[in-house]
């Protein structure tokens, strides 16, 4: 299979970046949003080729998905040790080409509507572009440096999206925010991938994925407070995951993110940036799996649960739509990393695996539905919270009708996308875990509820007086919703068991009624329970919320983990640590050279009369030296 046309996916949109920076104040907003718009589209188109030459033409040898590489040597270390750029083509990378472009392509269309008349418009798009670029690069690298590199230009296009109002404060705050939490997550991804690289000799997946090389085979011989050294360097890695992906107790920036345009949200967290860390897992699997008994993969499927619990209770809380959204994401992150971790490697027993991915193609999908519906609605009522909103179906059908289906889908209602994927994921669960099975199983009844709590509040409950009557979005702007919307029904029809595995090699699925049963009726009852309290103005909620007291007030503050952050940074790292070795550092370092710098200065000022620069003086003391020096000879001599 010949990839090279593949490069281009990645350097279209980098270069609409260059020619949107470089020309932002030439080019008009309007032609800006068409240039982002087209070279998307040929992206997109050219991810779908590659997407129908890989799985239905050239990919499939033998019965096993094939691995195709094109690259270059970089910097050379070592024979084996070397840092390659280049482009790996296997079936997560093309499934995640098709992800990424497809949900970027409808957040550049949309934000030609929702972005209108904005006084940076061509530098948004530029931003867009830059985005789109760093995350194909990600999913398209051949080794752990190359995906690292890529990794860190998606949190740096991640700031400049995320503080894309860059006149407001709180922007500017949340963009810190997810730069600097991400960044401590990033340095663990960097030890860890500095150790595998020592130990192993080699960054390459290809070699590192290898169950059967030799590499896999000498990692358990050196061990460190009871784990091998390659056990921690993996645990490191899902650090720089669980960083990207907002998994507790790294999730802190992702509520916070949503001060950017909603368009950053639905390609946020929908596509790009916070399912890298999920992609990660998936792309360096076979070591999770086979080193150590797959201890490391273990950790990721507890964190994975409760990250996802976690996230869930709180979102049943929130007011500000798209924090809700926010929350909803982690908690089906949370899902996804929770299936990897129940996984096996061969043939059915890989179920969790493909079933990860099978969830964050179909959560792609119709959370960017739910975001952009979000950013349709705020752009209505001008407000993010629930309680300006009610009664918007009669104003904005469209929007009202794409929402639904979106919330159905997340809320796993049969025949819509979720559905399929999220019961592949408890069927993992079920088979390798029955905890975190029963865990999943709540998770899921909590996110029906908290969807549809959501939904009754925009589109029903008691109808707000509007200052200016709510219309519908643009058709730039419900194009998108409409093309989400039909793939929120028809993406969980994909045979993603024929065509992403563990081992490469399909298998074919089957739907566990009894399970997919339970699951459907615990979703189900998320939403009676929501159509109750919130379909009608009643004071059920009221109720409900003052029994639960005190954890009620936690959850609505998400557990008051902003403020214990903010306390262990201030009071402690700044004020107990931080200042005292300012204070040392000042005193001593800088008292001690400024000492020797003012000691110099004096010697100086004494000396610098024996550089007058009259001839005389310089004559007076030669003769004055050749004397003394005569006379000194004189007393040795006679002595």
């Amino acid at each position: 299979m010949d990839i090279t046309y593949i490069i281009l996916i990645p350097l279209i949109p980098f270069s609409v970046f260059l020619l949107l920076g470089i020309f932002n104040q030439q080019i008009k907003p309007a032609i800006s949003g068409y240039i982002g718009v087209i070279g998307l589209s040929i992206s997109a188109l050219l991810s779908y080729y590659a997407a129908y030459q890989y799985f239905f033409v050239y990919g499939k040898v033998d019965e096993v998905y094939q691995t195709f590489v094109k690259k270059t040597v970089w910097m050379n270390f070592t024979d084996t040790l070397h840092i390659d750029m280049g482009i790996l083509v296997d079936p997560i990378s093309v499934m995640m080409l098709v992800v990424v472009s497809t949900i970027s392509l409808m957040v550049h269309i949309y934000s030609r509507g929702y972005m209108k008349g904005d006084d940076g418009y061509t530098k948004f798009f530029s931003f867009l572009s830059l985005f789109t670029f760093s995350m194909f690069g990600l999913v398209l690298a051949t080794n752990l440096f190359q995906i690292y590199m890529f990794w860190e230009l998606v949190g740096v296009s991640s700031y400049l999206l995320i503080g894309y109002y860059y006149t407001k404060t709180s922007a500017i705050a949340a963009a810190k925010k997810a730069f600097i939490v991400t960044r401590f997550a990033d340095f663990g991804f960097l030890i860890g991938i500095l150790i595998i690289g020592y130990y192993t000799g080699t960054f390459d997946f290809e070699t590192l994925n290898n169950p059967e090389g030799s590499a896999i085979l000498n990692w358990a011989s050196t061990s460190y407070m009871g784990l091998s050294v390659i056990t921690w360097a993996l645990l490191l890695i899902f650090m720089g995951g669980a960083g990207k992906s907002a998994m507790f107790p790294l999730h802190i920036w992702l509520p916070d993110a949503m001060e950017g345009p909603t368009p950053v949200s639905a390609l946020i967290h929908a596509a790009t940036m916070v399912v890298a860390g999920v992609y990660l897992v998936a792309r360096l699997f076979p070591m999770y799996y086979f080193v150590e008994d797959g201890f490391a993969l273990k950790i990721v499927a507890y964190v994975g649960a409760f990250s996802s619990l976690f996230a869930a209770i709180i979102a049943v809380t929130q007011t500000d739509i798209k924090r809700v959204l926010a929350f909803s994401t982690m908690s089906q992150i949370g899902y996804m990393m929770l299936a990897l971790g129940v996984s096996g490697y061969k043939g059915i027993e890989g179920v969790g695996y493909m079933a990860s991915m099978f969830h964050l193609f179909t959560h792609a999908m119709f959370k960017a539905l739910l975001f952009l519906c979000a950013g349709s609605v705020i752009h209505a009522v001008h407000s993010n919270y629930l309680k300006d909103m009610g009664g918007l179906r009669k104003y904005m059908p469209i929007t009202n009708i794409t929402f639904l289906i979106a919330a159905l889908a997340i809320s796993g209602v049969p025949p819509f996308a979720g559905f399929w994927s999220k019961d592949e994921i408890l069927v993992a669960a079920f088979e390798n875990n029955r905890l975190l099975y029963y865990v999943a199983l709540f998770v899921a009844g909590l996110t029906a509820f908290y969807m549809f709590r959501l939904y009754f509040g925009i589109f029903w409950g008691k109808e707000t007086k509007y200052e200016h009557i709510p219309h519908e979005s643009p058709l730039s702007m419900t194009f998108p919703l409409l093309f989400l919307a039909f793939m929120s029904i028809v993406a969980g029809f994909v045979p993603f068991s024929e065509l992403v595995t563990a081992d490469k090699i399909g298998f074919e699925g089957h739907m566990d009624y009894p399970l997919a049963v339970v699951a459907v009726a615990i979703g189900l009852t998320g939403i009676i329970i929501a159509w109750l309290f919130y379909k009608k103005e009643n004071d059920l909620a009221a109720i409900f919320s003052s029994f639960f007291g005190i954890f009620y007030k936690w959850t609505s503050n998400k557990f008051y983990f902003d403020e214990i952050y903010l306390f262990v940074t201030k009071k402690i790292i700044f004020d107990h640590v931080s200042t005292p070795i300012a204070r040392f550092d000042k005193k001593y370092v800088d008292g001690t050279m400024e000492g020797i710098g003012n000691k110099t200065v004096l010697i100086s000022n004494k000396i610098k009369g024996l550089q007058s620069g009259r001839l005389q003086d310089y004559a007076f003391f030669f003769v004055g030296g050749v004397v003394v020096l005569a006379l000194v000879f004189i007393y040795i001599w006679t002595n």
